[in-house]
């Protein structure tokens, strides 16, 4: 096994925990020893094990003389659990490649200073682009302190998204709603405004993703936008109600551990935030429907770029078929 099918392997592993650890990264590991054998881990939610442990209690005594891949820097500090530099260590491990350094302040490069100082080979880079996007939340999380932001929309092929009666249900198939409540369960914080919660009651909760009952976290931060009064009697209570600036209201998210956000809208709450640049990756849900006029409503309530030159212009991350519908995955050129 080369060390890049090595860490791609710890990339997937990785995957599956995705939805179970924040506000810890979700991270996966693997112990190779020198005859091939593997043994796999992955970070258990808040107050157990890093996915490094995971994997060296795994392996158990075959760990001695063998390569330990990691997709972020092994912790070297004393948290809810004891530093994994320390296991790494202890278990005889001849060589760490680690896919990123991570940027918490409590570890920035110090988890690598001490796997070196204890005679470890050390290699960083391996899978780096991968493992960067995969933790893109975590990372903005503990370089900005505020969260990585997912605008959700859906509509049909011509851009709308409810009908001139304001009816709306249901635009796209059940496998793209369930891929909307997969998005919701790898959430902090799902967010929509004071209209939407008037007009469609939404509960924000997280259904129609099968889940491990004893790892699943409870549903995400329910937080509303509330410049107008909210109904106590709302399907969406208990809720989190913010107001003010938005830069600000991610500021205040952070501070509170939201790693990631899922911003659902409506129209004008979609439109303030990608007019003011907040938006680190949009997720639209496109049905083969028209509606066939200019009455419906569109993805965004609010003026728009004036001129081709002030257009926002990105890149498709990724397309995926969902059903009868389309799954598009944008973000930013940079």
């Amino acid at each position: 096994m080369t060390d890049e099918e090595a860490m791609r392997r710890a990339v997937e592993v990785a995957a599956s925990v995705r939805a179970t650890t924040s506000p810890n990264p979700w991270v996966g590991a693997l112990v190779v020893t020198a005859d091939g054998r593997t043994y796999e881990g992955a970070t258990r939610p808040p107050g157990g094990p890093h996915a490094e442990i995971v994997a060296l209690d795994a392996a158990g005594d075959a760990a001695r003389g063998a390569t330990l891949y990691s997709t972020l820097e092994p912790c070297s500090h004393h948290g809810r659990t004891p530093p994994c530099t320390d296991a790494v260590v202890a278990a005889g491990i001849a060589r760490v490649v680690i896919g990123i350094e991570d940027p918490d302040p409590q570890v920035a490069g110090q988890g690598i200073a001490a796997l070196q100082g204890a005679g470890i080979a050390v290699d960083v880079g391996i899978g780096a682009d991968e493992v960067t996007d995969q933790l893109a939340p975590y990372l903005k999380h503990r370089r900005t302190g505020t969260p990585w932001v997912v605008l959700k929309l859906a509509a049909t092929l011509d851009g709308r998204t409810a009908a001139p009666d304001g009816s709306s249900q249901w635009i796209t198939g059940q496998p793209a709603r369930t891929d909307a409540h997969r998005l919701r369960a790898e959430s902090d914080a799902v967010l929509v405004g004071a209209g939407t919660v008037r007009h469609d009651d939404p509960s924000l909760t997280v259904r129609h993703v099968d889940s491990d009952p004893a790892t699943q976290r409870p549903d995400p931060l329910r937080v509303v936008l509330a410049h107008d009064d909210v109904p106590e009697e709302a399907k969406v209570n208990p809720a989190l109600r913010m107001s003010g600036d938005l830069a600000d209201v991610l500021a205040d998210l952070g501070r509170r551990g939201v790693l990631q956000l899922l911003v659902e809208g409506g129209a004008s709450v979609a439109h303030a935030f990608h007019r003011a640049g907040l938006v680190d990756r949009y997720v639209l849900y496109l049905a083969p429907v028209l509606f066939g006029g200019d009455d419906a409503r569109a993805l965004f309530a609010g003026p728009g770029a004036p001129t081709m030159d002030d257009v926002w212009r990105g890149r498709i991350a990724s397309v995926e078929r969902l059903g009868p519908d389309l799954k598009v995955e944008l973000c930013s050129l940079a």
